[in-house]
C-alpha cells in the first residue's frame, strides 16, 4: 500500500502526555507532522509540546466530554487550517475480580476507552471528512482475547475494535480512512501500574508466549508510524498479533478453560488486589475528575 508524506500533514494525538500518545507526537513530528495534543495533564503536555520538532499545541480536555472535545476540534482546526489525521489514544486501566471491582472505576474504563473515543471521532469527523484525513482507534491484544480480571478493558477495547469497524464502512465513501491499532503488552505506565500488583503481575507471567512478555515502546509506535503512513485498516503493534485474528475465534474456549484453573490456584491470594484505575495516567484521570467534577 501506498505511503502519505507525514511532512505538513497535522496530526491530533489524544492522551498525548505519556506513553504510546507521547512518543507517538514525538516521532510523527520527527517525520514533519504538525502536531496537537490532548489529555488531562496540562503541564506534561506542554512540555511534550515544547519538545517537538515541528509546530505544535496542546489542549487540556477531557475525551468523554462532548462539548469539550467539539471545542478542541474547531480550535485545531483554527490554530492548524486543517486535520489530516486523528489518533483515539487516551485510555485507562483497572484489573482484579469483577465481582469486587470498584463499579466506578470499572464504568470509567469503559466511558474513556470506548465512549471517549466515540466522542474524539464525533468531534472530528467533520474536518477529517474535509481532508479525506485519517482516524486511527488504538485498540489492544484484549480486543482479540478475553482475559479474567480484565472485564472492564477486554470489554472497552472489543467495543472500540467493533466500532470502528463499523464506522470504516459508514465514512470510506467520503474518502475518510479508519484504522485500528493492536498493542500487547507494551512497556508504559499503564502496564507498570498493573505489574505492581504482585498478583496481576503473576497472572500476566503465566500467559502462553508470546502474550506473556511485556514489549519495548519504541518498535511499537514506529509500526503506528508506518500504518498512519499507510492509512492501513490494521495496524499491529507487535507482528505476531497479525496472526492471533485467525484463531480467535477459538481463544474464548481457550481461555475460559486455562482461566478456570488459573483463578482457583489465585483465589487465596484475590483478596485486597487494588481496584481503581492503575498508573499514572489513571491517577492523573481520577485526579482531574475529582478537581472538576467529571
Amino acid at each position: 500500500m501506498s505511503r502519505v508524506g507525514l511532512e505538513g500533514q497535522v496530526a491530533v494525538v489524544t492522551g498525548a502526555a505519556r506513553g504510546v500518545g507521547e512518543l507517538l507526537a514525538r516521532k510523527l513530528s520527527a517525520r514533519g507532522a504538525k502536531v496537537a495534543l490532548v489529555g488531562l495533564e496540562e503541564e506534561a503536555l506542554k512540555e511534550v509540546s515544547g519538545r517537538l520538532h515541528t509546530d505544535s499545541a496542546h489542549w487540556y480536555a477531557d475525551v468523554t466530554d462532548h462539548e469539550a472535545m467539539s471545542r478542541v476540534a474547531r480550535e485545531v482546526k483554527e490554530r492548524f487550517g486543517k486535520v489530516d489525521i486523528v489518533v483515539a489514544n487516551a485510555g485507562v486501566a483497572n484489573g482484579g475480580p469483577f465481582a469486587e471491582s470498584d463499579p466506578d472505576a470499572w464504568r470509567r474504563v469503559i466511558e474513556v476507552n470506548l465512549i471517549g473515543s466515540a466522542v474524539t471521532a464525533r468531534a472530528f469527523l467533520p474536518v477529517l471528512t474535509e481532508s479525506r484525513g485519517y482516524l486511527l482507534q488504538v485498540a489492544s491484544l484484549a480486543a482479540i482475547t478475553p482475559a479474567p480480571m480484565m472485564t472492564a478493558y477486554c470489554a472497552s477495547k472489543a467495543g472500540v475494535e467493533a466500532y470502528a469497524h463499523s464506522l470504516r464502512a459508514e465514512v470510506g465513501h467520503q474518502g475518510v480512512r479508519v484504522g485500528v491499532a493492536y498493542l500487547s503488552w507494551t512497556d508504559t505506565d499503564m502496564v507498570r501500574g498493573a505489574d505492581r500488583d504482585e498478583v496481576m503481575r503473576e497472572l500476566r507471567q503465566r500467559l502462553p508466549w508470546p502474550a506473556n512478555k511485556t514489549y519495548p515502546l519504541g518498535p511499537a509506535v514506529d509500526r503506528i508510524v508506518a500504518g498512519i503512513e499507510r492509512r492501513s485498516a490494521h495496524v499491529y503493534g507487535q507482528s505476531w498479533l497479525r496472526g492471533m485474528q485467525g484463531v480467535r475465534g477459538y481463544l474464548p474456549a481457550i481461555v475460559g478453560a486455562v482461566g478456570q484453573r488459573e483463578m482457583k490456584r489465585f483465589a487465596p491470594r484475590l483478596q485486597g488486589i487494588r481496584t481503581g484505575l492503575v498508573g499514572a495516567g489513571g491517577e492523573a484521570d481520577e485526579e482531574a475528575r475529582a478537581t472538576h467534577g467529571h
